[in-house]
């Protein structure tokens, strides 16, 4: 198989699950990888067995990389896309594609300009689960979907992270970190979003870290730490959305989608794997565990990257794509702007339901 040339930009915490997924997905050749912290690039190449460890701009510079993955901070995601795109390089990004409509709009046309491929994560929607749940929502296994509903609840960040203060700034809270995992399951399996409504808050105007090593540093809230929002799909369906970092527990599923004929309990969109859960219609109570149907059941992240590598040299369309990243990114805006003014926003943006993985293939392979 020939390889494609991959440089990872950004070594911070994530960057881990990507360094290792060449070992997996043998498409990946990852050469290179680079941060404004050259230490923490040099640690992480010795760690991963990259071949070389630099700053951005030298690996811009390396005419052999055909993909800059950029795992920076949310506020530099744009501009780090910008500099990929203007060295040559196709780009995959961390989530969100931008903090604002304007960011990710300029990606894409630089993008389109030079016939360059952006994607995005997250890619956890081409993991076990949800292409599962995919593969039963497609074969009629709960009719027509009518509903659906999406919670992601927690305490924020503060007490783990050992740099949390950026997810309590523009392009951050909980709706821009952990809404593109539910927004974008559930755009795989329902389609597109039309318009949206919602209300949001700030509970808690500051936070204190408890996590090392910036233990006792008060980070002031700039964003809506609850986010509780509508989504009328395209097809008609109506979606309910809630994300939260000012919840200590709840007792409320991930997502389940609710159809004419049954209810599908589709699993943690932040993971890869399981549970998928079906209850047809007339059997009241009765839920059946429904095995899993394709491969990446664990921490696959990189699958996303693999798949636009495969794509590039196919021809065919990627799946975490550039589309959907900003059809995402267009709904989270619109989320906070239906809140501030009090009325529906409608998007500006659709997107095509990503294609789904064929049953059968190898681990490793994503082409037929």
């Amino acid at each position: 198989m020939e390889k494609v040339n991959v440089g990872v930009i950004g070594c911070g915490k994530i960057s881990g699950i990507y360094l290792q997924s060449q070992k997996v997905f043998k498409i990946l050749n990852i050469t290179a990888c680079a941060d404004l912290i050259e230490e923490r690039a040099a640690a992480r190449a010795e760690e991963y067995g990259i071949p070389k460890a630099c700053r951005p701009e030298e690996l811009l510079a390396d005419p052999d990389i055909q993909i800059v993955v950029n795992l920076t901070i949310p506020a530099a995601h744009a501009e780090v896309n910008m500099a990929a795109l203007e060295a040559g390089k196709h780009v995959y990004v961390e989530k969100p594609l931008g903090i604002n409509r304007e960011e990710g709009r300029r990606v894409l046309e630089a993008a389109a300009a030079k016939n360059l491929r952006v994607g995005g994560a997250p890619d956890t929607f081409l993991g076990a689960g949800l292409q599962t749940c995919r593969k039963l929502i497609d074969e009629g296994a709960i009719g027509e979907p009518v509903a659906a509903t999406a919670f992601m609840l927690c305490r924020g960040h503060e007490s783990w992270h050992p740099d949390p203060e950026f997810y309590y700034k523009p392009g951050g809270g909980p709706m821009f970190d952990m809404g593109p995992y539910y927004l974008t399951a559930l755009i795989s399996l329902m389609g597109p979003v039309r318009r949206v409504t919602a209300s949001t808050r700030i509970t808690f105007p500051e936070r204190t870290i408890t996590s090392q090593p910036k233990y006792g540093q008060v980070i002031k809230v700039d964003v809506p730490t609850h986010v509780a929002g509508i989504l009328d799909f395209a097809s008609g369906a109506v979606g309910t959305i809630v994300t939260s970092f000012d919840v200590w527990g709840g007792n409320v599923p991930r997502i389940e989608v609710y159809g004419t004929e049954g209810t599908l309990s589709v699993p943690d969109p932040n993971t890869f794997g399981g549970p998928v859960r079906l209850r047809p219609a007339g059997r009241q109570g009765e839920w059946q565990d429904i095995p899993l149907a394709f491969n990446y059941d664990k921490n696959s992240r990189g699958l996303g990257v693999a798949d636009m590598a495969h794509a590039i040299k196919s021809g065919r369309p990627h799946r975490a794509s550039g589309e959907l990243t900003y059809h995402v990114l267009d709904i989270m805006v619109a989320l906070h702007e239906a809140a501030e003014a009090e009325r529906h926003v409608y998007l500006t943006s659709s997107c095509r339901r990503p294609a789904p993985f064929p049953t059968g293939l190898p681990l490793g392979v994503l082409d037929d």
